[in-house]
């Protein structure tokens, strides 16, 4: 059965994830941004909490998790690679282990990027995928440890998971990264129907997120580095995607 998933933001821009497996009610947590919002969500629907999935070590991802591990007991996973920067982990998981909740399985991505130790979750029965900040919608992580090179490679991974996948991932920076994408790919007639849902979804004040993976293969400069037209934009024509992904990278990390 799938998990039913429950959007809340934290912070100014970040996101957390409740996972409920329907089958026997177990709670699961993806990201502790903070504490506050989620004790609210989980008290207004009597759900305790019986697992927490941290994404990576950054402290907008995991401030909240001690305490909430220390309110409702939830057993706490990550990766073993950078446990020495994350809260005490009660299961260390590597590239291919299983996560369960009730009835509800999960795979670990290894995704090193945006830092060294970064994991994601994918939930195929559910069609799910946890990515924080490695991909994001319309857009990906600063590298603010990893290289391009392996930056590159997560998101390959992550591109080749079926195209009915929707992808959570931690911030809502949609308006900025589409802002990012019109510029280096402005004639790509799915961005420009993709800024206008975009433009919809946050007047009403929605969450853009989650996305379906197919279109952010679409309309995600960063995914569309192997695309030989966003190539010959970008004047590397024939250059490996990696190179194009980072001269993509390097864009945005000067873009205003």
């Amino acid at each position: 059965m799938p998990l039913e998933i429950v959007t809340i933001p934290c912070r100014s821009d970040n996101y957390a994830y409740l996972l409920r497996d329907t089958a026997t009610g177990r709670v699961g947590l993806v990201d502790a941004p903070e504490a506050e919002p989620i004790r609210m969500e989980l008290a207004r629907r009597g759900w305790g909490l019986y697992l927490i999935l941290i994404t990576h070590h950054h402290d907008d991802h995991i401030a909240g998790v001690d305490a909430l591990r220390g309110e409702f007991g939830a057993a706490v996973v990550g990766a073993a690679a950078d446990r020495a920067r994350l809260p005490a982990l009660d299961k260390a998981v590597a590239d291919g282990d299983r996560v369960a909740l009730g009835e509800s399985a999960g795979t670990v991505f290894e995704v090193p990027g945006h830092t060294i130790g970064h994991v994601a979750y994918h939930f195929p029965a559910s069609h799910a995928l946890f990515s924080a900040d490695s991909l994001m919608v319309m857009g990906c992580g600063r590298l603010f440890e990893g290289t391009a090179e392996q930056m590159w490679r997560s998101l390959a991974r992550l591109a080749a998971l079926p195209p009915e996948t929707l992808v959570y991932s931690g911030h809502e920076y949609a308006e900025s990264n589409l802002r990012f994408a019109l510029s280096v790919d402005g004639e790509n007639p799915a961005l420009r129907a993709r800024a206008e849902e975009v433009a919809a979804l946050r007047a009403r004040g929605e969450a853009t997120v989650p996305a379906r993976l197919d279109l952010e293969i679409a309309t995600n400069p960063f995914l569309r580095a192997r695309d030989p037209g966003m190539k010959a934009r970008l004047g590397l024509a024939g250059a490996p995607d990696a190179a194009v992904f980072a001269e993509i990278r390097r864009r945005k990390d000067a873009f205003r």
